[in-house]
């Protein structure tokens, strides 16, 4: 297989072969089509830091109760001052009356990293991915949902929807970790559309790439998806 190596990032987990210029031209046109499948005209979510709460919320939630509780909790708890200001235990319990998982810890995150903000970045979410991850709640995924969504950054937010696709489509390998899959779509896809990768990728996963009987036959994707071709199993995939 001919350069087999690109930077840090190795051919040699894929179950198929393909070179990088193949797989960058593929990885292109791949995009290309979730784009043009997948629109959406106004891609932020409305402000860094309401951004921040909601991915905190959205943690292992579904998206209907995330929306539901994140629209009434900034009904309540107008900014981040009010917020800082509530008592762990108050967040802590409206969370859970709402019904969110992890309620205890989330309510804790929330109003910590809020008071971080405030005291220690003069009440501006940080726009950088290595302060971003030193608040409470915040990994990398969220880190970049912030940067792509909050600040309309080109970044790649690898949720489970995005992991699981790219293995699929051959992007990644597909036992490589999520911070990993980053790393191979940021090499493969144009920097300029990055901020798209996730939200088309999510909409595809709920849509047709399902995770247990993904919707290949009608897919528009199929002619460039080695799992479509069997290339790819869901044995192969972690």
């Amino acid at each position: 297989m001919t350069g087999t190596k690109s930077g840090s990032l190795s051919l040699e987990g894929f179950t198929f072969d393909e070179t990088w210029e193949e797989k960058r031209k593929r990885a292109g046109r791949i995009v290309e089509v979730l784009m043009k499948t997948y629109p959406r005209e106004r891609l932020l979510i409305g402000d860094p830091y309401r951004t921040l709460v909601h991915c905190i919320i959205s943690q292992r939630m579904r998206d209907e109760v995330t929306y539901r509780v994140w629209g009434e909790l900034f009904e309540r708890y107008r900014d981040i001052e009010t917020i800082a200001n509530t008592p762990v235990e108050e967040m802590q319990r409206f969370l859970r009356e709402r019904g969110v998982g992890l309620w205890k810890t989330k309510g804790e995150w929330i109003v910590k990293a809020s008071r971080i903000i405030l005291e220690e970045y003069g009440g501006k979410v940080p726009d950088d991915i290595h302060e971003l991850m030193k608040l409470p709640g915040i990994g990398r995924k969220c880190a970049n949902i912030v940067l792509a969504y909050g600040f309309g950054k080109q970044a790649i937010p690898v949720d489970t929807h995005v992991n699981r696709i790219s293995k699929r489509l051959g992007l990644a390998p597909p036992r490589v970790p999520p911070e990993k899959v980053e790393e191979y779509l940021r090499e493969l896809i144009p920097r300029e559309k990055w901020i798209y990768v996730n939200h088309a990728m999510v909409d595809h996963g709920k849509n047709i790439c399902n995770p247990i009987r993904p919707k290949c036959g009608e897919c528009p994707l199929k002619e460039l998806c080695p799992y479509a071709k069997g290339l790819v199993g869901n044995g192969d995939i972690r």
